[in-house]
């Protein structure tokens, strides 16, 4: 297994971990929302159990599978991430279709930087991943 391979077996990890900790009542406020930041929907545990069952398959069947998870996935979070960030609205929950432009009034950017900095961190490393580190990480495994 590559070590892109085993990157992708993480992100898996941290996507179950993600879907389970909203669950944990000592992460959630009184008002229900994940570190008193966000409200996490059934569809948003569902799109972060789908993003680790991919990550997870697709480090089980080739480096070049992990490789473009990374790619897609990680051009696809880091984006909603930085929409979430500018418009106070994501895509991937399709609340930029539904509220739209939010203005700083409406969501302060201190609260609106940290909701979307796990989509621009776990996003942008990777891209990183995908785009860069795949190219200079020789593997001898790397050839399926």
């Amino acid at each position: 297994m590559t070590l892109i391979q085993k990157l992708a077996v993480a992100y898996a990890f941290l996507f179950f971990g993600v879907v389970a900790i909203g669950y944990i009542p000592a992460f959630n406020d009184a008002n229900g929302n994940l570190f008193g930041l966000f409200s996490l929907q059934w569809y948003d545990d569902l799109l972060h159990a789908f993003s680790g069952v991919w990550a997870l398959a697709a480090a089980f069947i080739s480096h070049r599978q992990a490789v473009f998870y990374f790619k897609l996935f990680g051009s696809v979070y880091l984006f909603d991430g930085v929409l979430g960030l500018v418009t106070g609205s994501g895509c991937l929950d399709a609340g930029i279709f539904i509220n739209g432009f939010r203005s700083l009034n409406d969501i302060e950017f201190p609260a609106r930087f940290f909701a979307n900095l796990p989509h621009i961190v776990i996003g942008g490393f990777a891209v990183y991943v995908g785009f860069w580190l795949a190219k200079r990480v020789h593997d001898h495994f790397a050839t399926a």
